[in-house]
């Protein structure tokens, strides 16, 4: 099964990166100046994801300046506070102590984008109370250099409907159709591991866990949220993947051992079927307490898209795309489960959340 990215890894190695730069630079500098900042790290992103930070800031402070008894809207005051900004855009200056945990959350983001923009994607769109603000959209856009063309194409269609505000899920559902459209494949990896490895070697496999079964820590593997963005879904249990039955031999030999451990089945061993699977491990059918859905397709969220793809399809959206369609002309639940065990059970681990979820949904389909 695919692993998760883990969010306290991305912040371990975020935070050990910025200390290493942190050190090199203002060890013979006391402040740090907006156009020291644009070439600080090698990976231009970083630098971006400060500058934003910076602007936001800035955008938080100038709320505290509204009052009462001033007209604001004038636009004379709006001129004003533009010029303001502009001054102070030039005159940026910068203490260590202030600086570190900019540039420590600029890093970790960086990295997320890099290393996995799904869910980069889904927590940029949510917006403050699950609402997306074109213009503040649009302002996070002009700071993201990486991953960023299926969001520059959900801007302009926003823009081209005249659109402010919508809601996080009309946002998802925008977002996954621009995914679709374009057959997004994100950007090679090898150049941002060698960029980062230059300062503090970078082994990405360490990104991505699995926790053990039944561990609800939240220390080992849970995806934590950075400190403006939402949580992800909880952490899968152990992979174990059923792959289908090889011809029978005589006398087949022992199979070697592997790093890691598989459910695998052995020669002449009968293979339990998906719906065999679900009793064997106590998870009970729902079609007679969830109400039907006509089609798998219109009741998936952007989320759980991302999820089922990036577990269940190996990140394959264009296999996880005609799977959905297949099972949503199919007549009932048995041919169903009969396409799964065919096309794709082999390759799934059938104890995961992300597989019960998905057959939740099947079972929902043919209710």
């Amino acid at each position: 099964m695919d692993e998760k990215i883990s969010l306290d890894a991305i912040a371990q190695y975020g935070n050990a990166y910025a200390d290493k730069v942190l050190m090199g630079f203002f060890g013979s500098k006391d402040r740090i100046t907006g156009s020291e900042i644009l070439t600080l790290c090698n990976v231009q992103q970083v630098n971006l994801f400060v500058v934003h930070g910076l602007f936001k800031s800035w955008k938080e402070e100038n709320k505290h300046l509204r009052s009462p008894y001033f007209n604001y809207e004038n636009p004379e005051i709006k001129e004003a506070l533009e010029n303001l900004m502009t001054l102070l855009s030039n005159n940026i200056s910068i203490d260590q102590n202030h600086f570190e945990p900019l540039l420590k959350k600029a890093v970790s983001q960086a990295l997320l984008v890099v290393f996995d923009p799904y869910d980069f994607f889904s927590m940029i769109i949510t917006g403050k109370d699950n609402k997306l603000e074109v213009e503040s959209f649009k302002e996070d856009i002009k700071y993201l250099k990486v991953n960023k063309a299926p969001l520059e194409k959900m801007l302009r269609k926003l823009e081209e409907k005249g659109v402010k505000e919508i809601s996080g899920n009309e946002a998802f559902s925008i977002l996954d159709q621009i995914l679709e459209e374009v057959g997004f494949n994100p950007e090679d990896v090898e150049a941002y591991l060698e960029k980062f490895s230059t300062v503090i070697p970078l082994d990405a496999n360490k990104f991505y866990v699995t926790p053990p079964q039944g561990d609800d820590d939240n220390t080992s593997g849970q995806l934590r949220p950075l400190q403006v963005i939402a949580p992800p879904p909880e952490p899968p249990a152990p992979p174990v993947v059923i792959e289908k039955p090889k011809t029978a031999a005589p006398n087949p030999p022992p199979a070697p051992a592997v790093n890691k451990p598989k459910a695998t089945v052995t020669q002449g061993q009968n293979v339990p079927s998906i719906n065999e699977t679900l009793i064997r491990q106590g998870k009970p059918a729902i079609a007679g307490s969830f109400q039907k859905v006509a089609k798998i397709k219109d009741s998936l969220s952007i989320n759980q898209k991302f999820m089922f793809t990036k577990v269940l399809f190996h990140g394959d959206f264009e296999l996880f795309s005609k799977a959905i369609d297949h099972l949503d002309k199919l007549d009932n639940m048995k041919s169903a489960l009969r396409y799964i065990e065919d096309e794709h059970a082999g390759s799934w681990d059938n104890e995961s959340e992300e597989f019960h979820e998905f057959m939740e949904l099947v079972e929902k389909r043919f209710a």
